[in-house]
C-alpha cells in the first residue's frame, strides 16, 4: 500500500489555489524526506484548470511541475486531469516537465470520456489512475462494469472517490468485493471528511488491501478536507503496520509548512503526539520543562516516556528517559520503521477492529 499525497493539489482549494512555487518546493522536498513516494501537485481541478471560472492559480501548470522536478530525486510527482478541462496536449506538457503519473478524474457515470486521455497518457509512458468522482452515484455492480472499461482503455489503477465525504466502511466493502469479482486492477481510495470518516475509511481500505490511499498534511483539502496524513499514519503504526515515515517529523511538518499559507484552523502537533503515545495533556508542563533542561525533542520525550508510564508523571523517571534520548543518534525512538511497500494483509489481525 502506498500513500499518495494530495496536499499541493486538493489542498489548493483551502488556499484559493495560491500555492507558490516556493511552497511546492518546500512541501515536496519535506514529503520526500519523510518517505512519501507519490506527490500530486497543481491546481485543484488539474491541468489547464486555472481560469476565472475555476479559480486562478498563483503559478502555471508548467511552473508547478518544474518546481517539483527541481527538488525531487526519489519521490514521483503527477497531476490531476479532468477531461473537458484538460486538453490532450497538456499530457505531453506533463511528460516534458517530468511528471510520472496522471490521475484522470471524471464523474463515475461518465467513464467513456476518459478513454482518449488514458490512451494518450499510456502512449506517453505515464502511469494512469482513473478517479471515479462521486463513486456513490453508481451501484457497486455498475461501478465494477465501468472498471472493465477503464482497464480496457489502459488504466493502471481505479479509485473509489468519496467526493461528498459520506460513505461508510460497509459501503466501501461492497464496492471492493464487487470490483474484485470482475477485475484484479489496482485500487485506490480518496476520502473527504464531511462526516468525519475520511481517516477511518482510509484505515479500513488499508485493511481491505487497497493499493493506494490519498492523504494530505493536516487533512488540507476541498470542503472539510481529506484524510489527514498525520492521523492515518499514526493509526497504522499503532496497529502494527511498518512505515518509512518518521512520525515525529511528520507531526510537526504539516503544521509548520501550512501555517504561513492557510487561514484554516490547523491541529496542534501535540494533539497528534498525545493521541499516538496515549499521553495525558495535564503533564505537558513537566514535559516542556524537562525537554528544555536536557535539550531533547518534547515530542520524542512524550513518546518514550509513555512506553514506561501512561498513567502517572514521575519527574525523576522522566529525566532518566530524557538522558537516554540524549545518548542516541536517533533519539532512542524507533517510531516508524516502513508505508511505501507495506503488505496490508500481514497486518489484518492488527486492524480488524476497524
Amino acid at each position: 500500500m502506498e500513500i499518495l499525497d494530495t496536499t499541493i493539489r486538493d489542498g489548493g482549494y483551502a488556499v484559493d489555489f495560491n500555492f507558490s512555487c516556493s511552497d511546492v518546493k518546500s512541501i515536496s522536498s519535506k514529503l520526500e524526506e519523510m518517505g512519501i513516494g507519490l506527490i500530486e501537485i497543481g491546481h485543484g481541478m488539474g491541468l489547464n484548470a486555472s481560469s476565472p471560472k475555476n479559480g486562478i492559480a498563483a503559478q502555471t501548470d508548467e511552473e508547478y511541475m518544474r518546481a517539483a522536478g527541481e527538488v525531487l530525486t526519489k519521490s514521483k510527482f503527477g497531476m490531476f486531469c479532468i477531461p473537458g478541462i484538460a486538453r490532450l496536449e497538456d499530457l505531453q506538457l506533463a511528460v516534458d516537465c517530468g511528471a510520472s503519473f496522471i490521475r484522470v478524474g471524471i464523474n463515475s457515470d461518465q467513464i467513456p470520456l476518459t478513454e482518449p486521455y488514458i490512451r494518450e497518457a499510456k502512449d506517453l509512458g505515464l502511469t494512469v489512475m482513473t478517479n471515479y468522482m462521486k463513486s456513490y452515484v453508481l451501484t457497486p455492480d455498475e461501478f465494477a462494469q465501468n472498471v472493465l472499461l477503464s482497464e480496457k482503455y489502459g488504466a493502471d489503477c481505479v479509485y473509489i472517490v468519496d467526493s461528498a465525504g459520506g460513505m461508510f466502511p460497509n459501503e466501501i466493502r461492497e464496492y471492493y468485493d464487487t470490483i474484485r469479482e470482475y477485475s484484479s486492477i489496482q485500487l485506490g481510495f480518496h476520502g473527504h471528511n464531511n462526516l468525519g470518516l475520511a481517516v477511518a475509511n482510509s484505515v479500513y481500505c488499508a485493511k481491505l488491501g487497497f493499493d493506494f490511499i490519498d492523504c494530505s498534511l493536516q487533512g488540507l483539502g476541498r470542503s472539510s478536507g481529506n484524510a489527514c496524513t498525520e492521523m492515518f499514519l499514526a493509526i497504522l503504526e499503532k496497529n502494527g503496520y511498518r512505515t518509512d515515515v518518521d512520525l515525529v517529523e511528520l507531526f510537526s511538518a504539516g503544521y509548520d509548512l501550512l501555517r504561513p499559507i492557510t487561514n484554516k484552523d490547523l491541529t496542534d502537533p501535540l494533539d497528534y503526539v498525545c493521541g499516538y503515545a496515549g499521553f495525558h495533556t495535564s503533564y505537558l508542563n513537566q514535559i516542556n520543562t524537562c525537554a528544555e533542561e536536557f535539550d531533547v525533542n518534547p515530542f520524542r520525550l512524550i513518546i518514550e516516556y509513555s512506553k514506561h508510564d501512561q498513567a502517572n508523571m514521575d519527574y525523576d523517571k522522566l529525566c532518566l528517559v530524557a538522558m537516554g534520548l540524549q545518548e542516541t543518534t536517533v533519539c532512542g525512538v524507533p517510531i516508524c520503521p516502513s508505508v511505501q511497500t507495506v503488505q496490508a494483509e500481514s497486518c489484518l489481525d492488527h486492524t480488524s477492529q476497524f
